[in-house]
């Protein structure tokens, strides 16, 4: 019998997402229900070059004309994100009588709080919803500003590399829209959930319900506070930290589900470490982590006041950093709620992709990135 109900496939743009560490690309297919994953590649950043400098930005360059050389994108659309140290998140409260001066209110707050040019610079902001402030209802708000500046020199970069930006996000978007998709049942939808990206530098901290977006809090502390505590503690460099532990994470892979090493790290695994080595990184890592738990349990705090009633069921963990089981371990102690491991693939067709060679992994690490992608399906896309 002949189908004449024919699907249509959607191209969605390039989701780039430029961490500290590694520059990720990824580009999915829609295709009716299905979504397909139709290519996906990773170039980590080499550890020595400068943070912020020219040398940074040639690397980024290279790294994403070499991606594109090897032929499996389609098309040139991307949708990037600005880095957490160059975009600002605030909260602020407005009454409901000053609901129509929202956008007077947003400017003076991006420039008596960041010091922006409100008339310049791109101010933005999510309508969070309704709290009670002693008598009063007010409006919370998520402002997110940058310096048009850095918009700018973003966008040139991407150009430089021979892509057609078409989007720009910011990574607590990108983060909700990762994992928002997989929740389809009404139940799922009316539950608080914490989506948590563990990246290099930043932790970012998502609260989500029905849909939307009703919390963010970028914290200071990622890997690399993890790597330097480590270092500080053995008398090492940080390159030399990071691929100790490496060595750990190998080593305790047989405790749990959550590691999966990249090449790297299991070159790294060449000998093990002695028993006053892993006792000292230990401890390390865990003072770092009990620090972050603290940050997050202060969010977890602030939601439960500010959105009265409103519980919050599961915790949700992404990032690089995700694959930490003593981190893990630490949070589930902490924050009393059930944590998991992000799976922003599942249920994606990856036949057509190679991730490290391994697709038995979480590859939690590019939620951000699939995020990214996604947004092109409420925007331009192109239909093959």
């Amino acid at each position: 019998m002949i189908s004449w109900k024919l699907k249509t496939r959607t191209l969605l743009p390039i989701g780039l997402d430029i961490g500290h560490n590694s520059v990720k690309m990824i580009q999915l297919v829609r295709n009716g229900g299905q979504v397909s994953v139709l290519a996906a590649d990773k170039v980590r950043i080499d550890p020595g070059i400068d943070g912020d400098g020219e040398e940074r930005r040639s690397f980024v360059i290279s790294a994403i004309k070499q991606m594109l050389a090897k032929g499996s994108f389609r098309g040139r659309n991307v949708v990037s994100c600005l880095p957490n140290d160059r975009l600002k998140i605030t909260s602020l409260r407005l009454a409901e009588a000053e609901s129509e001066k929202i956008e007077q209110a947003l400017k003076k707050e991006a420039a008596q709080r960041f010091g922006l040019d409100p008339d310049k610079d791109a101010i933005n902001y999510v309508l969070a919803g309704n709290v009670r402030q002693g008598d009063e209802i007010k409006n919370e708000l998520i402002l997110f500003a940058a310096d048009d500046e850095i918009i700018k020199s973003h966008i040139a970069m991407l150009e430089e590399a021979r892509l057609r930006p078409v989007g720009i996000d910011a990574i607590p978007c990108a983060l909700f829209r990762s994992f928002d998709r997989s929740l389809r049942r009404q139940e799922d939808r009316e539950q608080t959930v914490v989506f948590v990206d563990v990246g290099s530098r930043f932790t970012t901290v998502v609260f989500g319900r029905g849909g939307e977006i009703s919390f963010v809090k970028q914290i200071p502390i990622g890997g690399e506070k993890f790597n330097r505590e480590i270092a500080a503690k053995l008398g090492i460099s940080i390159n030399e930290a990071e691929t100790l532990r490496g060595k750990l994470r190998m080593e305790r892979a047989d405790a749990g589900p959550y590691f999966q090493g990249t090449p790297a790290q299991n070159t790294a695994n060449e000998g093990r470490l002695d028993a006053s080595t892993r006792q000292v990184m230990v401890d390390a890592i865990s003072a770092v982590a009990e620090e972050l738990a603290r940050e997050i349990s202060l969010c977890f705090r602030y939601y439960t006041v500010t959105f009265r009633g409103k519980r919050v069921e599961r915790a949700v963990f992404a990032g690089g950093e995700a694959y930490e089981g003593i981190l893990l371990n630490v949070l589930r102690r902490q924050l009393a709620v059930e944590i998991e491991v992000a799976q922003p693939l599942k249920g994606f067709d990856m036949m057509n992709v190679n991730f490290d060679s391994d697709r038995r992994g979480l590859l939690c690490e590019w939620a951000v990135a699939v995020g990214l992608s996604l947004k092109g399906c409420n925007g331009d896309t192109k239909r093959n």
